[in-house]
């Protein structure tokens, strides 16, 4: 995790450095490595890869104002573009919105309702409750249609979206694509199947091993894993 931050990187140092009798502070080492050119530098991408210019059915936000409380209440989907050598590939990602675990991906070399689905279904096998969920998307073409929303339908999920083209009312699914994009797709891939390649490996690490500030410093796969078995003794699976 080379982009990692400076943050969670003093949080996962801090151990060593007393144990080794280093005295520094958080704010002392990113002096350092700001001193040492070693800070890392955010990335924008302003590709838009929504298209919410369509007469299919749109369905009110359920997330306004709303707060996750457990795992698998609520999934934020969205898809991102990720470049290979060879040409523009689609990452379609399904994100628990509670613990921040990625519980589906699918990447294509087009935006089909088809392939966008495939993330779904791959995020509705990792489920482990078996509750009503609300599925928050933008308003994009793949969303709105009869295939995604037939594949919301057979597993009791709810569909919410956006009101209008806002990337603010789906924050949590753009932060994903940022991470991903900005902490780990850091080189550009030959080809496809090696990107592929890069993306399981990203997403395995990122579940398991990347700390979240908002989640007191644990990973998403053991918050989700964590509270997930708090409600199943609760009797909600």
């Amino acid at each position: 995790m080379p982009r990692l931050g400076t943050r969670k990187l003093y949080y996962l140092l801090k151990y060593d450095f007393d144990k080794q009798g280093i005295k520094i502070g958080r704010y002392a080492l990113f002096d350092y490595l700001r001193a040492e050119s070693m800070l890392i530098k955010p990335k924008k991408s302003y590709t838009k890869t929504t298209n919410s210019k369509h007469w299919l059915r749109k369905y009110p936000n359920l997330m306004k104002d709303a707060t996750p409380v457990r795992p698998e209440q609520y999934f934020v989907s969205d898809i991102t573009y990720v470049k290979s050598r060879e040409r523009t590939h689609y990452l379609s990602l399904v994100t628990d919105a509670f613990s921040r675990k990625i519980m589906g991906y699918y990447l294509s070399d087009d935006m089909s309702a088809e392939n966008v689905v495939k993330a779904m279904k791959m995020a509705t096998k990792k489920k482990i409750t078996a509750i009503e969920l609300v599925h928050h998307s933008d308003r994009g073409l793949q969303y709105c249609s009869s295939l995604y929303q037939m594949e919301l339908a057979k597993h009791n999920t709810k569909p919410s979206m956006t009101d209008g083209y806002d990337c603010y009312q789906n924050a949590l699914a753009e932060r994903i694509n940022g991470i991903l994009k900005g902490e780990f797709l850091i080189t550009k891939c030959n080809t496809g199947k090696e990107l592929k390649q890069l993306i399981d490996e990203s997403i395995k690490t990122y579940n398991n091993k990347r700390l979240y500030l908002s989640l007191n410093y644990k990973t998403p796969n053991f918050i989700h894993n964590k509270k997930s078995s708090e409600a199943s003794f609760a009797g909600l699976i």
